[in-house]
C-alpha cells in the first residue's frame, strides 16, 4: 500500500499510519504528504491560515486530548512514539502531491492499493496509480454530509448519530461508491468525544476494508443522490464553532 496524506499527519492519520505499517496482512511501501514540512512549527503554520486565532484552542484541544492518552497508559504513550517515528520513516513530505517525479516515485513503487487519510483532493492521475484502486475515509454519512468537518456539521445539526465511510476514491468530492460504513451515537456529548468514537471506528473500519479489497471480497454500493437541499459542508468559522460551543455549554450546565 501507498498512503496519500495532508500537511501533517493529525492524530488520527498517525494511529492509522502505525495500524496499517505493522498489521500482519499490509505491506506499507511509502507514503506522501502535501505540505512544506512536518512538525509543531508547519502544523501551527496550517492551523492559522486556516483558522486565525481559533488555531490555540484547536492545539489546546489535541494537546488534552494527547495527555489524556498519554496519562491513561504512560508506557503504551512512550511505546506508541517509538512505533510513529519507525513508521514515519516511509512517509515524505513533498510540495505538490501531483508534481510529475512525486507521479514517477508512486508508479516506481507499483502498489497495489493506495490509501488517503486527510489528503487534499486527489486527482486521477495519482489515485489511479495504484493497481487496486484508491480507499479513502470519510467522517461523515454520504450523501448526506460530503465536504469538511462534516462531523461537526451533524452535531451541529442535531442528528443523532454521526457516520464514517469508507469509500472508493473517483473523480468526485466524496461521491466514491461505499466500501464500508458506521455510525456512533451523538446524544448530549460535545464534539471531542465524538470526534474520539468515530476516529476509533473509523480506524477499525479502514483496516477491515483494506483487508476485503486486498482479498478480493470488498463491496462496492453506488451512494444514493444527494437530497435535495443538502450541500457541500465547509470548513467551520469562528462563529459556527462559537455557536456550538455554546449549545454544549448550555446543554451541561442544564439550561436546554
Amino acid at each position: 500500500m501507498v498512503l496519500f496524506g495532508g500537511a501533517y499527519l493529525q492524530p488520527g492519520a498517525q494511529r492509522f499510519l502505525v495500524l496499517i505499517a505493522e498489521h500482519p496482512e499490509m505491506e506499507l511501501i511509502g507514503g506522501f504528504c502535501e505540505g512544506p514540512g512536518q512538525g509543531w512549527r508547519y502544523r501551527l503554520g496550517n492551523l492559522w491560515r486556516r483558522r486565525g486565532f481559533f488555531a490555540l484552542p484547536v492545539l489546546l484541544v489535541e494537546g488534552f486530548d494527547w495527555l489524556r492518552r498519554f496519562l491513561r497508559n504512560p508506557v503504551e504513550g512512550v511505546r506508541f512514539e517509538r512505533r510513529l517515528r519507525q513508521a514515519m520513516r516511509k512517509v515524505q513530505t513533498v510540495p505538490d502531491i501531483h508534481a510529475l517525479e512525486v507521479l514517477a516515485r508512486v508508479r516506481a513503487l507499483a502498489p497495489d492499493i493506495g490509501v488517503i487519510y486527510g489528503a487534499p483532493v486527489l486527482r486521477p492521475e495519482l489515485f489511479e496509480i495504484p493497481r487496486l484502486g484508491a480507499l479513502g475515509i470519510h467522517h461523515g454519512r454520504v450523501p448526506e454530509y460530503r465536504g469538511k468537518k462534516t462531523t461537526f456539521w451533524e452535531i451541529y445539526n442535531g442528528e443523532r448519530v454521526a457516520g464514517v465511510t469508507i469509500q472508493r476514491v473517483n473523480k468526485g468530492i466524496d461521491t466514491g461508491e461505499i466500501v464500508k460504513r458506521g455510525e456512533v451515537e451523538i446524544g448530549n456529548r460535545g464534539y471531542t468525544a465524538v470526534e474520539r468514537d468515530t476516529e476509533a471506528l473509523g480506524l477499525s473500519l479502514f483496516a477491515e476494508a483494506i483487508i476485503d479489497l486486498s482479498r478480493g471480497q470488498a463491496t462496492f454500493t453506488p451512494q444514493e443522490p444527494r437530497p435535495a437541499g443538502s450541500r457541500l459542508y465547509r470548513q467551520p468559522g469562528p462563529k459556527d464553532l462559537m455557536t456550538l460551543w455554546l449549545r454544549t455549554f448550555s446543554r451541561r450546565l442544564g439550561l436546554r
